[in-house]
């Protein structure tokens, strides 16, 4: 580790502006150069700040020695072939996980509280109250994904008096929830939900895991009606034709999208328009530079005092 407060980072990313980004960082780190390009600095950068970057965009960089993902999940990152043997890391943020327990919170209380059906009613200026409303604690959420997000999301519906399960590749324990992990352990988990909300990393394991095989292990009815699918992790998680299909055969009753295996969501997807569909334009929780520039320099500036770093991801895993 040879880092110094003048080493230059670069910034490399897609589908983002990156001027947010540099007027940020010269807030936090005026005395960091932050460069988009790599050509003219490549043996002055040290780190790298990428979201989806272009293909190749970090090869040939001599000194490069951490690579920070501007994501809370990692697999746009190793979408590059290309990707130098230095440590990756992930943006674990207040604000960012905040978002996150926001967004699933609002989906699981809408779907408790009938808001698809209500809206569909006042479009056709319908009034009628279903009175099989169930109370929170009558319903049991599902979380696929206990990582920092899923955990968080866990608690906070906990609060509010769900039931609360979870489910993730090892053991994992939090107060009040009962939790599950494993290929034995998904069986178990599925029989028993309502509300199934899916904050899994997208791995070569996970990849397409929403798929009929899961929807027909679902039980088939419960306070709800067939039970109700929230994806708030990645797109490639899911597969969307089986989804309009469950939907369709009544084994699933709604599903909320925020994330979709191509975005935007193409105008011809029939997801935009069918009933049991919510969409949201991948917003569960965007990255606020505001929020995280800081705590990446301060990631930087403990890494240069020989402090280990935080939150580095599992390659072999990919999260």
């Amino acid at each position: 580790m040879t880092g110094n407060a003048s080493d230059t980072i670069l910034l490399a990313v897609t589908g983002w502006d990156p001027e947010i980004w540099r007027t940020e960082f010269a807030k936090a780190a005026p005395s960091r150069k932050l460069v988009l390009d790599a050509d003219t600095d490549k043996e002055k950068i040290r780190y790298a700040l990428v979201w989806k970057q272009r293909q190749g965009s970090l090869a040939g960089l001599p000194n490069l020695e951490v690579i920070f993902s501007l994501g809370a999940g990692v697999d746009h990152v190793f979408h590059d072939q290309q990707i130098p043997d230095v440590p990756i890391v992930r943006i674990v943020s207040p604000d960012l996980t905040m978002r996150m327990s926001e967004y699933v919170v609002w989906q699981v209380l809408d779907h408790q509280r009938l808001g698809l059906r209500y809206r569909q009613q006042q479009s056709q200026r319908i009034w009628h109250e279903d009175r099989r409303q169930p109370a929170a604690h009558e319903v049991t959420v599902g979380i696929l994904g206990l990582g920092v997000l899923g955990r968080d999301a866990a608690q906070k519906l906990r609060m509010l008096g769900f039931r609360v399960s979870g489910w993730s590749r090892r053991l994992q324990t939090i107060e009040g929830v009962t939790t599950h992990f494993g290929k034995d352990g998904l069986k178990d988990f599925l029989k028993d939900v309502d509300i199934v909300v899916c904050l899994l990393p997208l791995t070569p394991e996970t990849k397409g895991i929403l798929s009929m095989t899961i929807f027909a292990q679902m039980k088939a009815e419960g306070p709800l009606g067939a039970p109700t699918l929230i994806n708030a992790g990645r797109g490639g998680l899911q597969n969307e034709p089986d989804i309009l299909s469950a939907l369709d055969r009544g084994m699933l009753s709604a599903v909320t999208l925020d994330v979709f295996n191509k975005e935007p969501l193409p105008k011809d997807s029939p997801l935009w328009t069918h009933p049991q569909v919510m969409i949201t334009p991948h917003a569960a929780a965007s990255s606020s530079p505001q929020a995280l520039v800081p705590e990446i320099v301060a990631q930087i500036e403990s890494y240069e005092r020989g402090e280990p770093l935080k939150n580095i991801v599992d390659r072999a895993a990919q999260y």
